[in-house]
């Protein structure tokens, strides 16, 4: 595949130890940091929807309001990419021990909840979004994927395209299969040509590559991002803070994406 090549408008991020994107720069910059509230603030949304929505929406809410905030852009015209490994983690607990012992008792409410487009669906209908959007999941893959689909939404389409990427902590049996032990959720605003708010230039190049071949060099704890698989992203997001570099992400099992971040004049 030729570079494919898109501008980061706007990032945002939030995990247990980040609350935004300002805060990754001064952890890189060496300053302690305070952490977040333990719930996502997820201000966009209505306070009645806030109360009643689960943690995997109140993650990708709050990370795609500070990206788009941060590209100056109206949230009602990008198109969306949103993309998790495993979805909401506690809800589909809830829902195998429901279905194992009294299927009947099952909440419709939690059941609407567990669908892996869910965050797409709050989140537009909170923004009166009208653009196309896309649920993706690729596993340990699900950010580089994600990261793929919407670069190349962007050049295709010719329009800005807001990137959600999020995961809940493992729950039940499930958090021995996922090993995903903390939350963790990014945002990235791509558009296919530089603008006001542009951060810098992506260049995406895609080669062979198998999930070991996947870049864990990054200035950040090992443990934060071996804590979630959407902090594959922590490298990418690392480079963003910093203004320049470059980082390998999987995109999926078998194939390898080389990311080169260049500034922007």
């Amino acid at each position: 595949m030729s570079r494919l090549q898109v501008y980061v408008q706007g990032v945002g991020v939030w995990s247990p130890r980040l609350a935004d994107f300002a805060a990754l720069r001064g952890v890189l910059r060496g300053q302690d940091m305070a952490p977040p509230p333990a719930r996502p603030p997820a201000s966009r949304l209505p306070a009645n929807e806030r109360r009643r929505a689960p943690e995997s929406v109140l993650l990708a809410i709050e990370v795609a309001d500070q990206a788009v905030a941060m590209s100056g852009l109206d949230a009602s015209t990008l198109a969306c990419v949103f993309a998790s490994s495993h979805g909401d983690q506690s809800i589909t607990d809830y829902m195998c021990a429901v279905l194992a012992t009294a299927p009947a008792e099952l909440s419709p409410t939690r059941f609407h909840n567990s669908v892996h487009n869910a965050p797409a669906g709050y989140w537009t209908i909170a923004t009166g979004c009208h653009a196309p959007s896309n649920a993706v999941c690729a596993q340990q893959a699900s950010f580089g994927a994600g990261l793929l689909e919407a670069a190349i939404l962007a050049v295709a389409d010719a329009r800005p395209v807001l990137l959600v990427c999020s995961d809940t902590a493992g729950s039940g049996p499930l958090a021995d299969v996922t090993g995903c032990v903390a939350p963790f959720a990014c945002a990235l605003v791509l558009a296919p040509q530089p603008g006001a708010c542009t951060l810098g230039r992506l260049d995406l190049h895609l080669c062979p590559a198998s999930i070991a071949d996947a870049s864990s060099a990054s200035p950040l704890p090992a443990d934060w991002m071996a804590s979630s698989p959407s902090a594959s992203a922590l490298p990418l997001l690392a480079l963003l803070a910093q203004g320049t570099g470059r980082c390998r992400l999987m995109a999926a099992a078998a194939l390898g994406m080389e990311v080169q971040l260049e500034k922007c004049a």
